[in-house]
């Protein structure tokens, strides 16, 4: 069980030579999706060397420029390299109608299946579950209606200790599958072979959850609660902590407090405003209050594996 996060771009607002808008490459379970899709992002796939194929999911935020203006360009892009794999984009309401009216006015389209999910409920509900992974949203607080994504692996099964279970002959090769689910063996005498004897408990599920521009929202924490990795926007510091509340973004200082009450493992500062010219300085505020901190970089890469 693995997780592996590239980001491709972690800035706000406008994009620059050195700074690229909101999007993030996840791999996990061997599942692969896109989060956000700002301006340039189909660029930044192809500088770190990140399959187009592999997307088969995206999700988008909420429908601000600097997390999805890149979103008709890749879809364009995947259509000149004559993908015929479908494609499902999640979204606020109104994503569909955009991406649609831009292929309108362009009498262009796309030469694969491409499927809209919008969403509208402001209550956390599941989006999206395979045989490896499941989707909730995450509902935030900003100026637009806006979602962030809890991405969790489902549980493998138990593994089998060999050792063990080669002292009851009894046991066959056709009672395995009732062992990696968690059941007990009961023997033809009646005795009961407790399943923890005969079985090791599989990996820990892992648990990443992204949450984008949102003010100071501690809602979010029964969601979002023990995650293993937790990227959390930090537009600004301390210093502008009343213009982040009237623009309804986050401080470092603010995303750390949530990391902290949330008991998340490790949490990831982003959307720096381009105000600041040291971002350490986000780092050593959120550090005042929460150790695990790290900066997320363009091209910068997070990975996780449990064995």
């Amino acid at each position: 069980m693995s997780l592996k996060l590239t980001i491709l771009g972690c800035h706000s607002a406008t994009p620059r030579s050195f700074a690229h808008p909101t999007s993030q490459y996840l791999e996990i379970n061997n599942n692969t999706f896109l989060i956000d899709c700002g301006e340039g992002t189909q660029s930044q796939l192809r500088k770190y060397k990140l399959k187009f194929s592999k997307i088969k999911t995206i999700f988008i935020s909420h429908l601000h420029g600097d997390h999805f203006f890149g979103l008709i360009g890749l879809i364009s892009t995947f259509s000149l390299l004559n993908r015929q794999t479908e494609l499902h984009i999640y979204g606020p309401k109104g994503i569909k109608e955009i991406i649609d009216l831009q292929f309108k006015l362009s009498k262009s389209g796309v030469s694969f299946p491409l499927h809209f999910h919008e969403l509208v409920s402001k209550e956390s509900e599941l989006i999206y579950e395979d045989s490896k992974v499941t989707v909730y949203t995450v509902p935030l607080s900003h100026r637009i209606y806006t979602n962030g994504f809890l991405f969790k692996e489902k549980p493998k099964e138990r593994k089998l200790r060999m050792e063990v279970i080669s002292k009851f002959p009894e046991i066959e090769i056709c009672d395995y599958q009732n062992l990696k689910n968690g059941k007990d063996f009961i023997r033809s005498n009646g005795e009961i072979i407790s399943n923890d004897e005969l079985t090791l408990p599989p990996p820990p599920v892992l648990k990443y959850a992204f949450c984008s521009d949102t003010n100071y929202f501690e809602d979010i924490i029964p969601i979002i609660k023990k995650v293993d990795l937790l990227y959390h926007e930090s537009t600004f510091l301390e210093d502008k902590k009343e213009l982040a509340k009237k623009t309804k973004h986050s401080t470092a200082l603010q995303a750390a407090t949530i990391a902290k009450k949330g008991k998340v493992k490790k949490l990831i500062l982003g959307h720096y405003s381009s105000r600041y010219k040291d971002f350490n300085l986000f780092l050593q505020e959120a550090k005042s209050i929460f150790d695990n901190v790290e900066l997320s970089e363009t091209g910068k890469v997070f990975s996780i594996v449990n064995t």
